[in-house]
């Protein structure tokens, strides 16, 4: 279910911003007082790859398809399991199941372009299509950003308010919560793409990079970027900020709650249903700080934050559901039911041959 849900959205999705974008493309040099601007516009940008290994670079090639696969193949198996397993129709792990279908989305934005690069030298890319992947890169980077936000709230809930958690975490809960950060991430990012294709492209096309970020295509722009690279941040700060301030007070509550407990055992058993959770939120969010950081040490270190911005996007994927079938029991037997019932299926197969 939540596998054809994803590919449904996905392709629905990236079919209206690919449209979109265009056709906002088209209008921006409509205008007659942009007419001389227009015949020097760029058709296309070329995407470089890794900057300073161009000549070795395909050769990261391999590791990347390991882990786009990894991740596919994982949150595959974790959404199965959540639909096959009655006992984890759960709130919890419905979110986690949105976050299966989020992390395929965003690995699936960015690794078939880099493959293409890295293996057929495919480095041109229309300038809709760039502005279209900015914006979905942004979508998904929020939109798990928001998850992490709702699952804070429902441990939060089942260990501070453990007797009011059926009546306040229900499916009804779930899907407005998820609602709230979909439209929250659609209408907040919306200005990201829309203000780089507001920017004249007239010379240089070559971007140092795998993807399509803001920054590094706004950088090649022949006017003034200053309002792009204060959305960015403006962004940064109100999605992403405001994230981590309620995750991090979440986590004191529950800290809070948790040591007023009398038992050893029942604060251990508590804290163990959140570890998982807090392995992937320092992650997530520690990446995310220093790839800001080394932003600022693109000229001397180019290759370190367009790396470190590739890895962002394709480990978490591949990372999120092994934690969690490694520190989830429920998931951990929901996986050897599964792996159980293949083997017994292929024996049953092997002896009806004989």
């Amino acid at each position: 279910m939540y596998t054809l849900l994803f590919c449904r959205y996905y392709n629905l999705n990236h079919n209206i911003f690919q449209i979109f974008f265009t056709w906002i493309w088209g209008r921006m040099f409509q205008h007659p007082g942009d007419s001389n601007i227009s015949k020097f516009q760029v058709s296309e940008f070329i995407l470089m790859g890794f900057p300073g290994i161009h000549t070795w670079q395909h050769w990261l090639s391999l590791p990347l398809a390991l882990l786009y696969l990894l991740a596919l193949t994982a949150n595959i198996l974790i959404l199965i399991i959540i639909n096959q397993e009655a006992t984890l129709h759960q709130p919890m792990y419905h979110f986690l199941g949105i976050l299966a279908v989020v992390d395929m989305g965003l690995a699936t934005t960015i690794m078939p372009k880099i493959l293409a690069i890295l293996w057929f030298s495919a480095k041109a890319i229309s300038l809709p299509e760039c502005f279209a992947q900015m914006y979905v890169i942004h979508c998904f980077v929020g939109m798990e950003s928001g998850i992490f936000v709702c699952m804070a709230i429902d441990r939060y809930v089942a260990i501070c308010k453990p007797l009011h958690y059926p009546a306040i975490i229900t499916e009804s809960f779930v899907v407005k919560a998820t609602v709230l950060m979909a439209l929250r991430n659609i209408l907040t990012t919306i200005p990201v793409p829309v203000l780089a294709a507001q920017r004249h492209y007239c010379s240089q096309n070559q971007i140092e990079h795998c993807l399509c970020s803001n920054l590094g295509v706004t950088s090649l722009s022949c006017d003034d970027r200053t309002i792009n690279s204060i959305y960015q941040l403006l962004l940064a700060w109100t999605l992403m900020g405001s994230d981590l301030a309620l995750i991090f007070l979440s986590y004191v509550l529950i800290l809070h709650s948790v040591l007023k407990l009398n038992s050893a055992e029942a604060a251990s058993k508590a804290l163990s249903t959140c570890t998982s959770h807090l392995i992937l939120i320092l992650f997530f969010y520690t990446v995310v700080i220093v790839i800001s950081i080394t932003h600022n040490a693109t000229m001397t270190f180019p290759l370190v934050p367009v790396l470190l911005n590739v890895l962002h996007n394709v480990i978490p994927p591949a990372l999120n559901p092994m934690v969690y079938a490694l520190k989830n029991k429920e998931l951990r037997q929901g996986l050897y039911k599964l792996l159980k019932l293949n083997i017994k299926g292929n024996e049953c197969g092997r002896g009806s041959l004989r």
